[in-house]
């Protein structure tokens, strides 16, 4: 276990911002986590897990508590087995990676999703059609309300879109210490989702492997998202806005491209945002990325106050426009009474 002091936040987040974390605690093994969560209650202190710090914003006050880091690393897989446990220390990309080079479908379509192995089911990641949810049977965890390891099977975490009961009515209790997947040989079935048809279709593909599908979608999140080692980013900073069924029809009859999947009716939030005339636009120093916009890059914002600012311009057009609230992605590191404690997952 890894005990440092006065780390920046600005140094473990893609986005870049946030002042000194009082402790930050790396843990390599599960038997190392009983230990964290001791130091953070001996020190009197609260505690917040960060996963890679792709989906996760710091305060310009920094943390007066204990961030905790997962670590720990190791994909086991049995022989002739579709079915890998995945230790929460594991770059969630590596992961997908590994799947595809063994030609096992599930999770390719989440390729390039920044963040750690344990944060995939916090937020119930997704992409291009599939969801973690999908493949996903249980997480081994430690209970902070026990002080005990448990099992967490797929219908005890109550998955919808980008939500768990990690992220929602269990956020202070679970810390992931792995994940098991349920995989299969073979490939996707289409249609795919309709961005993936129209690059397969304007470039003449017919590989959909799960290794060829993974290409695809590499390279077209290359071309729209910025990769946060290069720009500081959150990646998707604001979630898409799901609609009723009445909803739907009356956002279709006003001409606003309503998207029907398994997961209900939704309108992009990017869309949404370019058709409101911000996307490229700089905004207190976030520069609204021009090939998705619902991305926001830090070009030149020192504070999280410059960030606040331009999210909330750009809520406010859009509610304007549209009569729609765009809801953040990104959790906040925020301070709270030292007496009480909050674990919450970044991805």
């Amino acid at each position: 276990m890894k005990i440092k002091e006065n780390v920046l936040i600005s140094t473990l987040t893609t986005m870049r911002l946030g002042g000194p974390a009082r402790y930050v605690i790396e843990v390599e093994s599960p038997e190392e986590v009983p230990a964290a969560y001791d130091f953070a209650r001996d020190h009197h202190l609260p505690t917040f897990i960060l996963g890679g710090g792709a989906n996760t914003i710091g305060h310009d006050e920094g943390f007066d508590g204990v961030i905790i880091i997962n670590r720990m690393l190791g994909i086991r897989q049995a022989p002739l087995s579709t079915i890998i446990e995945v230790m929460g220390g594991e770059i969630w990309d590596d992961v997908v990676q590994y799947t595809t080079d063994r030609n096992l479908t599930g999770i390719e379509a989440l390729s390039k999703i920044p963040g750690l192995a344990s944060a995939a089911p916090v937020q119930n990641i997704g992409a291009y059609g599939q969801e973690v949810a999908d493949a996903l049977t249980e997480i081994y965890t430690y209970d902070t309300k026990t002080t005990s390891f448990y099992t967490l099977s797929r219908s005890d975490l109550q998955f919808s879109y980008r939500k768990s009961i990690l992220n929602t009515t269990e956020k202070n209790r679970y810390f992931v210490i792995s994940i098991t997947l349920a995989l299969k040989q073979g490939q996707m079935s289409r249609p795919f989702y309709n961005s993936i048809e129209r690059y397969i279709e304007a470039n003449s593909l017919t590989d959909f492997s799960p290794q060829g599908i993974r290409e695809i979608v590499s390279t077209i999140r290359a071309n729209k998202l910025p990769d946060p080692k290069d720009k500081a980013s959150s990646g998707s900073f604001f979630k898409n806005i799901y609609l009723n069924e009445t909803e739907a029809a009356s956002a279709e009859a006003k001409g606003y491209p309503v998207h029907h999947g398994k997961d209900g009716h939704k309108i992009n939030s990017g869309w949404l945002i370019e058709q409101a005339g911000l996307a490229g636009q700089l905004l207190h120093g976030m520069r609204v990325s021009s090939a998705a916009a619902l991305v926001l890059i830090n070009e030149s914002a020192t504070s999280y106050d410059d960030l606040a600012k331009a999210r909330d311009e750009i809520r406010n057009t859009v509610h304007a426009k549209f009569g729609y609230w765009l809801e953040q992605e990104p959790v906040e590191i925020i301070n709270i009474h030292k007496e009480s404690s909050i674990t919450s997952p970044g991805v």
